[in-house]
């Protein structure tokens, strides 16, 4: 580890300035030797970091769902091309470019933290081992050997000897539980923050290996990092504890403000929307006019929850515009009305019983006349009808009926030659 921390050596210069000014501004407030102004100091380099980083994290987030709808056209080209692996390569390629989908992309926030986290693993490191680097000197050094946090030093391991605990003024005890708690914590905000990202943030419609491999991430990336988190110090824990907390609050409102279409959190979204539409009588705020417009430029193209939210829309009479508003329309209402209107008179159906006894009883006729107007016509049809079957239709009808039946043409027939009689 100290020789992968030693590669970001050039990074330990800059890393420890920030450290310092932000240790001055905290020691001012609760004392310079305090574990308060250390681990603020910290906090506070993380918070700084992860703001640089946001540009990042919104391409992170935008390729992370550009591969979610990607993957059932992947999944086609790898059974189309199973056989050709450099054509299946090319095809994806082509794909990745077409769409303007960068795979790596997802990784663009932990590559660019790296630097930094090894940065401060090797500063840490070395006011464990009481040697000044960076711009901390022997006094600065000195006072964060000091520092405790909840009785354990900054520099302080889960996996340190009691006699090395001992040199930095704390009991192994106190280490083993700050550290064990401290672990405990930053696994569980990795399982959390990766759940939240799979229970809500995915379509459920769409299901390819890609979800599976994700959920196999979101138990296996909290386990590795209680495996590596006894050998982190201290510091480093908050460090990455911090950014954790971080991740799970940035992602937690990414989500509610832009979820992943045909998403259980698009579900719940649309429904604050429709509801504040409901109460406000139109769409309040750029964001969510924003998603309006881009449902309505979807058309036919909407997912269940689109369309449901569109029809609610027009149960309330109101229709969503081009530019993401919505404004009344009296075909939603007529429509609305219209449908419930005719859902209200729609006659029940007999059953099959009934309706037999009903055409088998003398006075059914005149019942039916006086209740529905319609039935006299079909039943003076009926016996039309059966009149004119009655009636005699001569040699000429029963010779046409048979021509009928033996499949000649009907009307008058040329006579047949002499030489076939």
């Amino acid at each position: 580890m100290d020789t992968i921390a030693s590669l970001f050596s050039f990074i330990t210069t800059p890393v420890s300035w920030v450290i310092v000014q932000f240790h001055k501004l905290y020691g001012a407030l609760f004392g310079d030797d305090t574990g308060w102004a250390w681990g603020l100091s910290i906090v506070s380099l993380v918070v700084l970091i992860r703001i640089c980083l946001i540009p990042l994290f919104v391409k992170q987030i935008k390729s992370t769902r550009n591969m979610q709808v990607l993957q059932p056209k992947m999944k086609a080209i790898q059974e189309r091309y199973k056989n050709d692996k450099q054509r299946q390569s090319e095809e994806m390629m082509k794909l990745y470019k077409e769409t303007g989908t960068n795979p790596l992309s997802s990784c663009l926030p932990i590559l660019a933290q790296s630097p930094f986290f090894f940065a401060l693993y090797h500063v840490l490191s070395s006011i464990a081992s009481g040697k000044t680097i960076g711009v901390i000197d022997q006094p600065l050094l000195d006072s964060a050997r000091q520092a405790h946090i909840f009785g354990a030093p900054l520099a302080a391991k889960f996996m340190d000897s009691e006699e090395k605990v001992a040199a930095l003024g704390a009991s192994l005890t106190d280490v083993r539980v700050v550290t064990a708690i401290m672990i405990v914590m930053m696994s569980a905000s990795q399982f959390f923050t990766q759940r939240q990202l799979m229970t809500k943030n995915v379509d459920l419609t769409v299901k390819t290996p890609y979800m599976q491999q994700q959920k196999m991430l979101m138990y296996i990336f909290p386990l590795i990092f209680a495996v590596m988190g006894i050998n982190f110090p201290v510091g480093v824990l908050v460090y990455w504890l911090t950014t954790n907390v971080w991740t799970m609050g940035q992602q937690m409102y990414v989500i509610n403000q832009n979820p992943t279409p045909g998403s259980k959190a698009q579900d719940q979204y649309l429904g604050r929307v429709l509801k504040g539409v409901t109460s406000h009588g139109q769409v309040r705020g750029r964001t969510r006019r924003k998603t309006v417009k881009a449902i309505v430029a979807k058309g036919p193209d909407r997912n269940d929850i689109e369309r449901k939210f569109i029809t609610g829309l027009s149960k309330l009479g109101l229709a969503a515009q081009e530019d993401g508003t919505v404004a009344k329309s009296e075909a939603a209402v007529t429509e609305a009305e219209g449908g419930a209107a005719s859902k209200r008179q729609q006659p029940k159906r007999q059953t099959k019983a009934k309706r037999h006894t009903g055409a088998t009883q003398p006075g059914a006729a005149r019942d039916s006349e006086s209740a529905e107007p319609g039935a006299k016509t079909s039943l003076e049809k009926r016996s039309a009808s059966q009149d004119d079957k009655s009636k005699p239709a001569g040699k000429s009808a029963s010779g046409s009926s048979r021509q009928a039946k033996s499949g000649q043409r009907k009307g008058p027939q040329r006579p047949k030659h002499p030489s076939k009689k």
